[in-house]
């Protein structure tokens, strides 16, 4: 697995989660069709990162599987720290027990 597939996979996280997430704290009164709109030109961004990163993990020796479960991994890594620091919800055991059920599932994808 490179880097540049993990780095590209966390960057790209970043901004969908924004565009999935963001409008919730500052765009409450805000039409819907415009917070979609800027969603979906802050996934744009997404793409251009995520589809690179698919392509290099997949051809660099990844197989299809173990990229979705690193997806999922980053996904979390980067979903706690936005939801409490960003969006200020409380930190909950919830979330080390789902972190332990990802070290799992990346285990048994990787080991399998």
């Amino acid at each position: 697995m490179t880097w540049l597939t993990i780095l590209l996979l966390v960057v790209s996280n970043v901004f969908m989660t924004f565009a999935w997430y963001g409008h919730l704290k500052h765009h409450q009164a805000s039409p819907l069709w415009v917070v979609v709109l800027v969603s979906w030109g802050i996934a744009f961004f997404e793409y251009a990162l995520q589809v690179p990163a698919n392509r290099i993990g997949f051809h660099g020796g990844i197989t299809l599987a173990q990229l979705k479960i690193v997806q999922e991994v980053v996904t979390l890594i980067v979903f706690v720290p936005f939801a409490v620091l960003y969006l200020d919800q409380p930190l909950r055991w919830n979330y080390a027990w789902a972190a332990l059920c990802m070290v799992g599932a990346v285990y048994f994808i990787f080991e399998a």
